[in-house]
């Protein structure tokens, strides 16, 4: 059998097996009793199941792939499937979200926060990532591949804390001190 035929035939038990997932570990939401974790541990048995299904017929790196790929579809389609219109809330009702920063705007504000989550975010970002590398007890090529995917990770961190913290100030210094101190200690032991 050829590899697409396979695929296509194993994709409807594959997204059933994910849709099981879906359902179980979505009742163990909203399930507060003692039967809760019976539907999480039935939840990522199905997980399990699913992907020892997928990597027996397909293939060990191929069916894993498709099998969570479908899982993931099929938890989606669980998920859209209980998506409710609201309609808006009015101005004068409170929100349970915390609302921005009723600070008035400053030019300078908006400008150290673009340069936080950009560049200065990015060369911390970097710093932990070369400090890692540099000093992690691990074998060379380890330390610059995890080193090197931990990069986007700390930068979108250091975006999202800078654009929701209010104190811009704090954000900047810590940013700029997680910089200069990892790449200082990168240095100190050499590349």
């Amino acid at each position: 059998m050829s590899p697409h035929l396979a695929t296509a035939v194993m994709a409807a038990p594959l997204l059933a097996g994910g849709g099981v997932m879906a359902w179980l570990l979505r009742r163990a939401w909203g399930d507060r009793s003692a039967r809760r974790p019976m539907w999480i541990i039935a939840g990522w048995a199905a997980v399990a199941a699913t992907s020892i299904v997928g990597a027996v017929v397909l293939g060990p790196v191929r069916g894993v792939f498709i099998a969570w790929t479908l899982i993931s579809v099929s938890a989606l389609a669980l998920v859209a499937r209980n998506v409710q219109i609201r309609a808006s809330r009015q101005r004068g009702e409170r929100s349970l979200a915390p609302e921005p920063s009723d600070r008035t705007s400053r030019a300078w504000r908006g400008w150290l926060r673009a340069l936080l989550a950009g560049p200065i975010g990015l060369a911390a970002a970097m710093g932990v990532a070369v400090c890692f590398a540099v000093w992690a007890p691990l074998e060379d090529q380890t330390r610059i591949v995890l080193g090197g995917v931990t990069v986007p990770i700390l930068w979108g961190g250091a975006m999202a804390w800078t654009l929701a913290d209010d104190r811009i100030l704090r954000a900047t210094a810590v940013l700029v001190g997680t910089a200069v101190v990892t790449f200082a200690a990168a240095v100190l032991k050499g590349f």
